[in-house]
């Protein structure tokens, strides 16, 4: 059958335009490479500005502000969590700190934004959760993919039941690179492996379309420090549908997605967790494309999408929410149990656990 074009489906008001969110001012937690690539997206994209970076090594934090444009730079978490004019705190530290780290923050009355994975394991998740709902703060983890255009219409395509019945999911998150026992990625002791740093994004995803799954099954190669390095992941819905996950560090890929129904499917182009189009193909074989991707007022792409997790932060804070009806923590609690479900599988430990 020859497909049949159809239309292309901007979707620029799929979501609120992140510019138009309550401004915040934020202080980030963590001088690396995350917490950077945040900061410039809530400096440029949002109405938020970034007053404060904290780093456990202050000339870390100085560099860190002088190279984002951040007013205050701190040596420690703790003058970073105490600073009165931060109204929220961004936790970009590896995995394995992410509960300290972010009870640090929940214990100065600070609201919280924890990237992903929110902890290592579910029982440290639901001390985070429970320290946030106690102090009556806002908490959500970072999944920037659950507030982005194109995933939003996704939700919209499958709900409207344009490709019929769900029957699978395909997704993954692949990159290459050398075994580095040095790296995080590889150690153990900060919660490094391919599932908290990847996986959780095929996860996620599969999750927000689909719901949880009835069953987890899993296998896994592991890196000679005991993280895993290659997973594959099946969720089982019944007798409907089956979610098919995989990620890796030692071998690249387009990092696309699938969803095939029993009267069509969508094909999300390369790295669906990101802005990006997608395209409907009906069983009639006519294929609707439909495109995500934010654009400035030239027309030129911008952002790799943290703006649409900043500006939920700051909608919900201004609506007196303390989490995000996108993005719950009982949603976050229970990916988590999926996570040590797939750990326990392949066989990773972390210390101290």
């Amino acid at each position: 059958m020859t497909a049949q074009a159809g239309a292309t489906t901007m979707l620029t008001g799929a979501v609120a335009d992140p510019m138009e969110a309550p401004a915040l001012r934020w202080g980030v937690l963590g001088a690396g490479y995350i917490g950077g690539s945040f900061a410039d997206a809530v400096t440029r994209y949002t109405a938020g500005t970034v007053i404060a970076a904290g780093s456990r090594d202050v000339a870390k934090a100085v560099r860190f502000a002088a190279e984002h444009g951040i007013e205050r730079a701190y040596g420690s978490y703790e003058e970073l969590v105490t600073d009165p004019d931060v109204d929220v705190v961004y936790v970009a530290t590896p995995h394995s700190h992410h509960r300290q780290h972010a009870r640090l923050a929940i214990g100065a009355g600070k609201h919280v934004l924890v990237e992903k994975a929110f902890t290592r394991n579910a029982s440290e998740a639901r001390q985070v959760v429970d320290a946030a709902r106690g102090a009556g703060v806002f908490c959500m983890e970072a999944m920037m993919t659950r507030h982005l255009p194109h995933v939003a219409a996704l939700r919209d395509v499958v709900a409207r039941g344009d490709i019929g019945e769900v029957r699978e999911l395909r997704a993954g998150f692949d990159i290459s690179g050398p075994f580095d026992a040095e790296h995080r990625m590889y150690r153990p002791e900060l919660a490094g492996g391919v599932l908290l740093d990847l996986g959780i994004y095929p996860l996620s995803f599969a999750v927000d379309l689909l719901g949880l799954p009835d069953e987890v099954r899993a296998t896994g190669l592991l890196a000679p420090t005991g993280v895993d390095v290659h997973d594959a992941i099946v969720l089982r819905y019944g007798n409907e549908a089956l979610a098919s996950l995989s990620t890796t560090v030692r071998a690249a890929s387009p990092s696309v997605a699938t969803i095939i129904g029993s009267e069509g499917r969508i094909d999300v182009v390369e790295r669906y967790f990101e802005p990006t189009t997608f395209t409907v193909t009906s069983a009639s074989g006519t294929v609707e494309e439909y495109d995500g991707r934010p654009r400035d007022a030239d027309g030129q792409l911008v952002g790799e999408g943290k703006q649409f997790e900043a500006a939920e932060v700051a909608r919900c804070i201004a609506e007196g929410l303390t989490e995000s009806p996108r993005m719950t923590l009982d949603e976050t609690v229970a990916l988590m149990e999926i996570m040590d479900d797939v750990r326990a599988q392949i066989g990773v430990v972390y210390p101290d656990e």
